[in-house]
Formats: C-alpha cells, sequence, structure tokens
C-alpha cells in the first residue's frame, strides 16, 4: 500500500523526534509475532519508559542517516520496528530478550549504542548486564570487604584472649 508524502513526512518527523530524545535504539524483526503478541509488546515497553515504533525501513533509514552515527547500520531483513530507549539502562534490551525468548518470532537485527551502530550481538549482551541498583551494590561490597577482614583479623587476638579466659574460669 502506498504511502502519501504527506503520511511520510509525518512519520519522518515522529521518527525524528524519538531518535532524538532516546539513548539507545533497537532494530527488531517481527515477522511471526501476532498483533496480540505485538500490543503486549508495546506495553512492556512503555513500562519501562521506551517506545516501540514500526516504519518502513527506507524511512527508518533516512531519519538515522540525518544523525551521523558512527559505523554501519545493520543489515534490516524483513519486518523491522525501532525500540527506542529513553533511560541509560539496559533495560530496554533485558525486556526484548526476555519477551523474544517468549516468543519465537522476535529478532534483535542491531540497534544504536552510545553514537555507534551496534550488531544483535552487542544488545544481547547489554541484556546481561545487571540493574544499576545491583552494579552499585556490588561496588560497595566490594569496596567493604577488605575493611571486614581487616577488622576480622584484628579482632582475632581479642577473640582468643575471651576464649582462653573462659576456658580457664571453667577449670
Amino acid at each position: 500500500m502506498a504511502i502519501t508524502r504527506a503520511k511520510k513526512e509525518e512519520i519522518i518527523k515522529n521518527l525524528h523526534e524519538r531518535a532524538e530524545k532516546s539513548k539507545t535504539a533497537v532494530f527488531l524483526n517481527f515477522h511471526n509475532l501476532s498483533a496480540l503478541d505485538m500490543t503486549r509488546l508495546r506495553k512492556e515497553f512503555r513500562n519501562i519508559g521506551a517506545d516501540l515504533k514500526v516504519a518502513k525501513k527506507t524511512l527508518i533509514k533516512r531519519v538515522l542517516n540525518a544523525f551521523g552515527y558512527s559505523g554501519e547500520i545493520p543489515k534490516l531483513d524483513g519486518e523491522v520496528a525501532v525500540v527506542f530507549g529513553y533511560e541509560e539502562s539496559p533495560e530496554t534490551a533485558k525486556t526484548i530478550k526476555k519477551f523474544a525468548k517468549e516468543h519465537k518470532g522476535l529478532a534483535i537485527v542491531g540497534g544504536i549504542f552510545a553514537g555507534k551502530y551496534v550488531l544483535a550481538d552487542f544488545i544481547e549482551r547489554l541484556a546481561e548486564i545487571p540493574s544499576r541498583e545491583v552494579l552499585l551494590a556490588q561496588t560497595v561490597g566490594l569496596i567493604s570487604s577488605p575493611l571486614r577482614g581487616l577488622m576480622n583479623v584484628a579482632s582475632g587476638p581479642m577473640k582468643n584472649l575471651v576464649v582462653i579466659i573462659n576456658q580457664l574460669s571453667k577449670k
């Protein structure tokens, strides 16, 4: 079905606004995904502060070329949608990977991260990164671990003295 020039310009404007605001973008092939599953996926993206947009590949490429991202755009095969993530967390990639496991009709084609085009394997590795809160907790644990060890070593002789005194008092 042909799209009028005015409709194309509207789609391009919409894509440009979303791409401008987004921190990451992921290209999806949704060829074997039902309309109901697509609706569920859109709802999940709204819950995490992301947005899914389906458009013609030529219009997507036209908009993205205007931003001058480095690297080469991944090959966009099949029916393509773009997910725009507006947060700096890997939640978008995690949601996609989780949904793709449950629905075989969804495949990651590539994406944009930190101003560069990236391949699908990068997006999948991005999905493996723990959340910000978990990373902060791990960092605090790493920082406090040597201090705990030092405290255990420093308190060792005191504990031994208490044990010896306790044993002497029992005799």
